[in-house]
């Protein structure tokens, strides 16, 4: 099983379950190896599932929508939740709501990305365009979290809508202030942020082999649970080993404050957010009613004693 991930906080059951040997284990039991494959976008995610060189995938619902949309519902399936929360929209001290954006520039990691999504459609709430062109009412501009980061500290952008860890590196290390916290806009606080994705050949050949992987993935956020301040350290360890680039253990603190693991994938948000996109313009309407495929995460739940969850 090739399994693509992000080296980042919002991935961090996957870096547990890789560094603990989690993910690994329940696959050979079954007969099958595991070989990660570190990605740094959603989109480059969508096409390596597309072209078969990778079999399942952490993403964010957005690169999900787009890939089981733009095969007629046919490439992947979403059998397991990862993360909730961990996004948020910061701004220069002084900005104090949607009013004070106009004329302003702000940026999200990519255009049609996930964050972009929860500002075009904050921003919309709020009586405020924004083109696709970098005009309007409000600049959006795609810039990933390091570049966001520089370009804010060069007084180039007011401000971004941000996955963490770049949200406590833009208040931390720039002085932004958070003008949204994006657990503020859903009911009970939680949405989809992180989900974990497989193509659909994949799961009607080897269920056995999602199986093992989605029991992996439990594992791993139980281990989370049980013991919070360990993992911290571990995912902090991985991403340096992995980037060559540490992360500040502030920085670190105040983002997994802001996050959840849930093997939840929380179904509703997905819906939700793809309408969002949908009344943005980012996404063409699209019937997602198989989107989510439950059973073998519910086989694991009720055989670790857990509730089962719902699509």
């Amino acid at each position: 099983m090739r399994i693509g991930y992000f080296a980042t906080l919002t991935h961090a059951p996957a870096l547990v379950g890789l560094a603990e040997g989690d993910l690994a284990r329940g696959l050979g039991e079954v007969g099958a190896g595991l070989e990660p494959v570190l990605f740094a976008s959603g989109p480059a995610v969508v096409e390596a599932l597309f072209s078969g060189s990778i079999d399942a995938a952490l993403v964010g619902p957005n690169p999900a929508v787009n890939a089981y949309a733009r095969s007629g519902g046919d490439a992947v399936r979403v059998v397991a939740g990862v993360t909730s929360g961990g996004a948020a929209l910061v701004v220069r001290p002084g900005i104090r709501g949607a009013a004070d954006l106009r004329g302003r520039s702000l940026a999200t990691p990519a255009l049609g990305n996930t964050q972009d999504v929860a500002l075009r459609w904050w921003l919309a709430g709020h009586g405020l365009d924004a083109d696709r062109a970098g005009g309007g009412d409000v600049s959006i501009r795609p810039l990933p979290g390091a570049e966001a980061l520089d370009a804010y500290r060069q007084r180039l952008i007011d401000g971004a809508w941000l996955p963490e860890p770049w949200v406590s590196r833009l208040v931390l290390e720039a002085g932004a202030e958070v003008l949204v916290d994006e657990r503020d806009l859903w009911a009970g606080g939680r949405f989809v942020t992180t989900q974990l994705v497989v193509r659909r050949a994949v799961l009607g050949s080897h269920p056995e082999r999602v199986r093992a992987l989605i029991e992996g993935l439990v594992t791993a956020i139980e281990r989370i649970a049980a013991d919070p301040q360990g993992a911290r350290g571990l995912v902090g360890s991985e991403i340096e080993r992995i980037t060559t680039k540490a992360l500040p253990p502030a920085v670190i603190d105040r983002a997994w404050s802001t996050l959840t693991f849930t093997w939840d994938p929380l179904a509703p948000t997905l819906h939700e957010a793809a309408a969002h996109a949908v009344a943005v313009d980012l996404l063409r309407p699209a019937d997602l009613a198989g989107i989510h495929d439950l059973r073998l995460l519910n086989d694991v739940l009720r055989a670790r004693g857990h509730p089962e969850v719902s699509p």
